[in-house]
């Protein structure tokens, strides 16, 4: 029999390297790896690591741990999504006036959106404040459209949803 110990690091294992997004799923994962678990044992173990459970844009949900940097961190790394693919975002536009930049999102996403920004310690991106749809991004001044659009790029899927310069 396999300790707890061994169990607990192979369910961290198992959420930072694939989109688990139920418990019944990360129990299969879990035996398939050599440990048999019920679902309290399971519900305790994901209560301990204080994991949280978040919407994707594919109408599924998937475990996230707290110390995880960003989720796009995560996705990125095992190749599941591209670099700016609107994996689980909810971004809408993005819009400017002066330093300012006015992010738009579905409801409910600016606070996961607003942290992602955050923590890509851009050092362009002074800060954000989500509210429940709107992020206001403030950024260094002087810069041009043109850069703002350059360093929201690297973050955001801004494809066509960008306002002409």
């Amino acid at each position: 029999m396999k300790n707890r110990k061994q169990r607990v690091e192979n369910i961290v294992d198992l959420i930072r390297t694939q989109c688990v997004g139920s418990q019944e799923e990360l129990a299969r994962l879990l035996v398939d790896r050599g440990f048999k678990v019920t679902q309290a044992t399971l519900s305790r173990d994901l209560k301990m690591l204080k994991t949280t459970k978040v919407p994707t844009d594919r109408g599924t949900y998937m475990y996230i741990l707290p110390d995880s940097n960003t989720l796009k961190d995560k996705l990125l790394a095992t190749g599941q999504i591209a670099m700016n693919a609107n994996y689980q975002s909810g971004f809408i536009s993005i819009d400017f006036s002066g330093n300012i930049a006015v992010i738009k999102t579905r409801n409910g996403y600016a606070a996961g959106l607003a942290y992602d920004i955050d923590m890509s310690n851009s050092p362009d991106i002074l800060g954000t404040i989500p509210g429940s749809d709107t992020i206001f991004a403030v950024v260094r001044e002087g810069l041009t459209k043109e850069e703002m659009h350059e360093i929201f790029s690297r973050l955001l899927p801004l494809e066509d949803k960008m306002p002409r310069v």
